[in-house]
């Protein structure tokens, strides 16, 4: 008796999805809800446990396979003990040492590695024969790329009294690529920042804003906001307020376009723009307008983290009338972001940077950020935008208002 191992369900957003890792493979004692094998969509990664303990009998689709909602992919066999013999394990065992070293070597010569494997690698300029595979046939796994770079660190210096190493042919100084297949992550990245290119009206205007009121604040209270709701005061909660409040007064920022009508939306649930492995992903975090300050920083900090560890689900990533990026993180001191569609408007933040400036006809040095508003100027004209970006400038510069609601 086998059990099949099935790719989830994939959300209605989703058509197919990409094998990225089997954590297992045949022959591999498994136990129940115990991570087999990782499925990658354009959206997020789901993680396919075992139903029962047992020992994984066959692969069936391989890494980098192109698979749908509850397709077949593996056989599980329930109640077995590892080492027993299973399908493909029979087979390999049956054919001789010289078969299978020539199975090896044709499968390394074609590039037969799984795109997890193979991106694995070109990270660390490693060629397929320096690791050895304990896989199907010698299949190089992602597991033993790790375990080889794991034992390369650990391995002691050799002796300086040994005898000298022969002569090695020096490499190729010449210009060099690596060829790395991009992300099913990626991909869709790609496509959307291309679609709201080539599908939207998108204009730029910029602003600036004087953080020093905000520093002293925090500085003031950031101790005793750490200390009473167990999380650090960032800038972060300063801005989701900023730009709640500022989609309050200007709705037509917080609405969408859907064909010939214009869908103006009554709650506020702000994207946040998050770097991760995988690529760039946004976060949805819902209702802010209800949200006091210590809730709005837990929340982000819960998604980053998620979104680090890939734990983020398709619910945390759908929706959003209105996203912010924050380049200053890396150092960005001024950018263009692009529009989220079918959102109307993006906002970034930048770096915070000393300048001098000038303050009631007196020379300061303040430390001022640039703001950055894309908007799609079919929907918001000028005078929107303008507004909208000078009154998170006025909230930011005058954090009293947020709390005053002037």
């Amino acid at each position: 008796m086998t059990i099949e191992i099935l790719v989830p369900d994939l959300p209605e957003s989703v058509a197919d999805a990409t094998v990225a890792t089997w954590h297992k493979q045949p022959g591999d004692a498994v136990t129940r809800d115990e991570v087999i094998v990782d499925i990658e969509t354009d959206k997020v990664v789901l993680e396919v446990p075992a139903s029962e303990d047992g020992v994984l009998e066959a692969i069936v689709e391989g890494e980098g396979a192109t698979v749908l909602g509850r397709q077949v992919i593996g056989r599980l066999k329930p109640g077995a003990v590892a080492g027993e013999p299973t399908a493909d394990t029979t087979e390999e065992n049956e054919a001789s040492p010289d078969k299978r070293h020539k199975a090896v070597l044709t499968e390394e010569t074609n590039d037969a590695l799984s795109p997890a494997v193979r991106r694995l690698l070109g990270e660390h300029g490693l060629e397929a024969s320096q690791v050895k595979g304990t896989g199907v046939g010698g299949r190089i796994t992602r597991e033993d790329v790790e375990t080889h770079l794991a034992n390369a660190k650990t391995a002691p210096a050799p002796a300086a009294e040994s005898a000298p190493a022969p002569a090695v042919e020096a490499p190729a100084t010449g210009r060099t690529q690596k060829r790395v297949p991009m992300t099913r992550l990626r991909k869709r990245v790609a496509e959307r920042l291309l679609e709201a290119k080539n599908s939207t009206a998108m204009l730029t205007t910029f602003n600036e804003v004087n953080m020093k009121p905000i520093m002293e604040l925090r500085k003031q209270y950031k101790d005793q906001f750490e200390e009473r709701h167990g999380t650090r005061l960032g800038f972060m909660s300063f801005y989701v307020k900023a730009v709640t409040e500022a989609l309050k007064r200007y709705p037509e920022v917080n609405a969408s376009i859907d064909g010939d009508d214009i869908v103006y939306h009554n709650y506020f649930d702000i994207s946040m723009a998050v770097s991760t492995p995988r690529g760039l992903v946004t976060p949805v975090l819902k209702d802010c307008d209800t949200l006091g300050f210590a809730d709005i920083e837990k929340g982000i900090k819960e998604l980053a983290i998620k979104g680090r560890d890939g734990k983020l689900t398709v619910d945390e990533l759908i929706g959003g009338n209105f996203t912010i990026t924050n380049g200053g993180v890396f150092g960005s001191l001024m950018s263009t972001p692009i529009i989220n569609p079918p959102q109307a408007a993006i906002l970034g933040m930048h770096k915070i940077q000393e300048r001098p400036m000038a303050v009631d006809g007196k020379v300061e040095i303040l430390p001022m950020m640039y703001l950055a508003l894309s908007y799609d100027h079919r929907l918001i004209d000028g005078r929107e935008s303008v507004g909208f970006l000078v009154t998170i400038k006025e909230l930011l510069e005058d954090p009293a208002r947020l709390l005053l609601d002037v």
